[in-house]
């Protein structure tokens, strides 16, 4: 199971939401969807732009967890 490292990268880097959404040119719908479900499937369009606006890697945005790794998220 692939989860999105997303929400930990922006806050680490103190960026919004909205300025996430607005640099990377996402919806700030799609933005609040992967802040709230790190296993929100996204394409990689997105993937790329989000990278791109972070200045990672897009590898470094995602993560292999175990198949059981999101009922104990949401436990």
């Amino acid at each position: 199971m692939i989860r999105l490292k997303v929400k930990e990268l922006v806050q680490a880097k103190q960026i919004s939401q909205g300025k996430l959404s607005h640099i990377a040119d996402i919806d700030i719908k799609t933005a609040r969807r992967i802040f709230r479900n790190p296993f929100e499937i996204i394409t990689t369009e997105t993937l790329d732009k989000i990278a791109t606006a972070l200045a990672v890697d897009v590898c470094e945005l995602i993560e292999q967890v175990p198949g059981n790794a999101k009922l104990d998220e949401n436990a």
